[in-house]
């Protein structure tokens, strides 16, 4: 019997011994996850992003493609109205592009080398190889590591991601506040690495016209290339862009290279002066010009504390419907909104803001305009004094709003 019994005792020793001989540590995993980044020479990846930033969830798809060395394509579909946005890098620069409603902005920036978003695999993994305090988690199907967050918002301060044992994977994201709320959550349907796409994926007009064939938002979100079977690869779709030519940027409307452009600096002075000018006494006259593509007045759920709205009133711009919104305060800035025709738009020298649901071009120095566009309404909030966490808070709380 206590033969048997020593037997059996062995058993388990050795059986003990060979499930931690299969473990991986953290130490382990962060060394194989720097192996992968650096051989990596692309990927894509699709899946449901949620914010939980409002009273109503809410949801988009994502889908995204990365080939190095520095090509990005990241459609973000609206899920609830079917419209699709594009963000686009590639030599000729940083696009953001709305292509059913023919609407483009363009600027040159380094992103996301210098910043990145929770659906970016490279930014997933910096955050957890760049944060020595990390705490890891060994499951079943999946390697958990629960990090800091390192995003252009103070809201967000923790980030908890999945792993997929086999090939590091990315599986899900959730990033939380400091009340420990999730407030991003990512979980993808797939990814593979090692995707090929066609010669034409990233270029900035074959992105804009696939989104517009057959007048439907959604198709911006598929692969511009040919789609083949489920191995992922791709051949290349016939186009007739010369891979040589600098791509347009839009309608015959549209700026090329920036030469042209909007004025950033002018605009943000012209927005400060006449938000400044008008003491106020007077009730704004809420007058819609004759044939204007009306939305109404979108405000936002959110104000930073001790501010307040001052005013409102419809804007006469080259017979553009907008709309100007003055808060004063703690802060004092100013949102204007406006539905401008087809076009494509160069902006001064800017930084790619995350917004979540976009992304934001945040340009000038002692006086900043941060600018996005969603619904086809283009969107400025400027201000000498507001903070840039309480610029996407503002931002975030105006989404899913409808005009009043």
């Amino acid at each position: 019997m206590r033969r048997i019994s020593w037997m059996l005792a062995m058993v388990l020793v050795l059986s003990a011994l060979l499930a931690a001989c299969g473990k991986k540590d953290a130490a382990a995993v962060v060394k194989d996850l720097n192996e992968v980044v650096g051989e990596m020479e692309s990927y894509q990846g699709a899946g449901v992003m949620t914010l939980h930033t409002g009273d109503t969830p809410q949801q988009y798809k994502v889908e995204v493609w990365h080939q190095k060395p520095s090509y990005y394509r990241i459609a973000l579909t609206n899920a609830k109205k079917d419209v699709t946005q594009i963000v686009l890098r590639n030599d000729e620069g940083v696009f953001v592009l709305t292509p059913s409603q023919n609407k483009s902005f363009r600027f040159q920036s380094n992103w996301p080398d210098n910043q990145g978003q929770v659906y970016l695999y490279e930014t997933l993994i910096r955050s957890i190889t760049g944060d020595t305090t990390r705490q890891f988690a060994d499951e079943k199907e999946s390697y958990v590591f629960d990090v800091a967050a390192n995003y252009n918002t103070h809201a967000l301060v923790r980030q908890k991601i999945w792993l997929n044992k086999s090939d590091y994977a990315p599986k899900q994201v959730e990033v939380s506040d400091s009340n420990a709320n999730v407030v991003v959550d990512v979980k993808f349907d797939s990814f593979k690495f090692g995707a090929e796409f066609g010669k034409d994926a990233f270029d900035m007009q074959r992105n804009m016209t696939a989104g517009t064939e057959g007048n439907s938002g959604t198709d911006t979100g598929s692969n511009p290339a040919e789609q083949a079977g489920e191995n992922g690869t791709k051949e290349p779709a016939s186009s007739e862009t010369d891979p040589g030519q600098e791509p347009a940027t839009g309608s015959s409307e549209g700026v090329s290279d920036g030469q042209t452009g909007v004025n950033e600096n002018n605009e943000q002075q012209e927005a400060q002066d006449q938000a400044s000018a008008d003491p106020g006494t007077e009730e704004p006259t809420m007058t819609e010009p004759e044939g204007s593509d009306s939305f109404g007045v979108i405000e936002p759920t959110y104000a930073p504390e001790g501010v307040k709205l001052k005013d409102d009133q419809i804007v006469e711009e080259s017979g553009d419907y907008s709309v100007m919104l003055r808060y004063e305060g703690t802060y004092n800035y100013t949102i204007f909104e406006a539905r401008p025709q087809d076009r494509a738009v160069s902006l001064a020298p800017s930084r790619v803001v995350d917004l979540g649901f976009t992304l934001g071009m945040l340009s000038g120095d002692a006086l900043q305009t941060l600018t996005w566009m969603t619904d086809g309404i283009e969107y400025r909030i400027t201000s000498a004094d507001l903070p840039e966490s309480e610029m996407v808070q503002i931002a975030t709380s105006m989404q899913e709003q409808s005009g009043k």
